[in-house]
């Protein structure tokens, strides 16, 4: 069992990458490789580690010591090993350009969990308590906590708890993403390129649009704006046709897709008879679902619109994974579920085709 646990993680050791003949660059790439490996493999491996944590008949006081070198010295300790290798590897390599600097934010973040100071404020007592006194696991409550519940491998499943070792897992994903998400947002640029990406803050908004089947018709979506033209006074500085997209802050696998074309309007904006409407600001509440926050992430692109649009081999379709992926290897902070949404922007009307993208935010 505690082989298993242990060697179901994707280890790198970093002495093994080096070798002195291979470029900075060619040096980079193999920590890069091993960055997707690690990926495809550890989200599994946590699971199977939440799933050991909850197993109570894995839990009796003549297991106790052999768990704790298990969990705090076969998978914790050696994470926080590997980072420092990691982050001492990365560093030497620094000065030529070839690293992406989100990498290092990533490491100091899952340094900080795994020293027993989690940023969850609502499990920072129970860490804190496991880490000073490995014998309060003996309490089913506080192993839930450490626990939490399996996310699977996308780590995107709709949870009832979300504990320290969920943390960790999406910890492990951030360091991964930060090293090879930079190469594999230009690999999917096939045909078509981002011409601008930025994150914005906008003031407080209302969308206001229409959901159903019917406007897949291009003459009855033009019907639809032209209603919102008629209160064209209360237009925002995002004055374009949309296509919004949400799942009421619930999980992807719980929560149906919803998809409501409209236009973003000011936050005063009286709502048309009929229609529906959905309130941004500029904060968090707290709560899932709408307000949503008015931060993201904003892509344009130019190309092939076809390439531009398709969903073979993408979780979306193209814009979609390539504005999401630049995130993620930016280290920014996406509100999912409680908050999340994304966009597809018509610059040049709703009978053309979409060529920019609004992706859910929080800094």
């Amino acid at each position: 069992m505690s082989h298993n646990l242990i060697d179901g993680f994707y280890w790198n050791d970093i002495e093994e990458q080096k070798d002195e003949k291979l470029s900075d660059e060619e040096k980079y790439q193999r920590i890069v490789s091993w960055a997707g490996k690690a990926r495809g493999q550890n989200p599994n491996a946590f699971d199977a580690l939440t799933e050991w944590v909850l197993d109570d008949s894995q839990w009796s006081d003549e297991t106790l010591a052999e768990n704790e070198r298990i969990l705090m010295l076969g998978v914790f300790a050696r994470f926080k090993e590997q980072n420092t290798q990691l982050r001492t590897y990365l560093l030497e390599l620094e000065p030529s350009g070839v690293v992406n600097p989100a990498v290092f934010g990533a490491l100091d973040r899952f340094d900080e969990e795994l020293s027993g100071h989690s940023n969850d404020k609502h499990l920072q007592d129970v860490v804190a308590r496991v880490f000073a006194d490995f014998s309060a696991m003996r309490d089913r409550s506080v192993r839930e906590q450490i626990a939490g519940n399996k996310t699977g491998p996308t780590g995107t499943n709709c949870v009832d708890l979300f504990g320290y070792i969920n943390h960790l897992k999406d910890c492990d994903a951030a360091v991964q993403w930060a090293l090879f998400m930079p190469d594999m947002v230009v690999k999917q640029q096939s045909g078509f390129k981002v011409d601008s990406f930025e994150y914005k803050t906008m003031p407080a908004m209302r969308f206001i649009g229409w959901e159903g089947d019917e406007f897949a018709d291009i003459e009855t979506r033009k019907e639809l704006f032209a209603i919102l033209d008629t209160i064209s006074e209360y237009k925002s500085d995002l004055d374009y046709d949309v296509l919004f997209m949400h799942h009421y802050g619930l999980c992807v696998d719980v929560g149906p897709w919803h998809g409501v074309w409209g236009r973003f309007m000011r936050a005063d904006t009286p709502v048309p008879d009929g229609f529906l409407y959905f309130d941004f600001v500029a904060q968090n509440d707290g709560n899932a679902g709408p307000p949503y926050i008015s931060q993201f992430a904003y892509a344009t692109f130019s190309g092939d619109m076809d390439a531009m649009h398709k969903r073979e081999g993408y979780d979306g379709d193209a814009m979609y994974d390539i504005t999401r992926n630049t995130m993620l290897g930016e280290g920014a902070g996406i509100p999912y579920p409680d908050k999340y949404w994304t966009a597809e922007v018509f610059l040049d009307g709703c009978d053309k085709y979409s060529t920019a993208y609004m992706f859910s935010a929080e800094q």
